[in-house]
């Protein structure tokens, strides 16, 4: 099985409410000696998490935000132009369950999918 990604930049267009998407992320790790403070040391990264956009997110405490990423920790990020450290510069829909062409199915409809699935697998 194969799958087609189509990147997306995050400046450009943004993902529907509540769709979980592959997100590629950027920002800076912290430098790792405590005695001295120098924001700019530190090794730049970019990396693709799993994450869910949403247009109105209430966090934890209490804090609303709109139009964000929010990933497996419930960590907030923002697409990039929204003067955020570690911002989402793109995002692509996740494939499809294989064989399907949803992302998610229940009851009898998903185990007959898995069962397809597994199937085509095995010849």
């Amino acid at each position: 099985m194969r799958a087609e990604i189509e990147w997306v930049d995050a400046r450009e267009r943004l993902p529907e409410d509540g769709v979980p998407v592959a997100a590629a992320t950027s920002g800076r790790y912290a430098f790792d000696d405590a005695d001295e403070h120098r924001p700019d040391d530190g090794q730049v990264f970019w990396l693709v998490m799993p994450m869910v956009f949403i247009r109105r997110h209430f966090a934890e405490d209490g804090r609303e935000y709109r139009d964000c990423f929010v990933d497996s920790d419930r960590i907030v990020r923002f697409p990039s132009g929204r003067g955020t450290d570690d911002p989402v510069t793109h995002w692509a829909e996740l494939p499809t369950l294989p064989g399907t062409s949803v992302h998610y199915t229940v009851g009898e409809e998903a185990e007959t999918a898995l069962a397809n699935a597994l199937d085509e697998g095995t010849e």
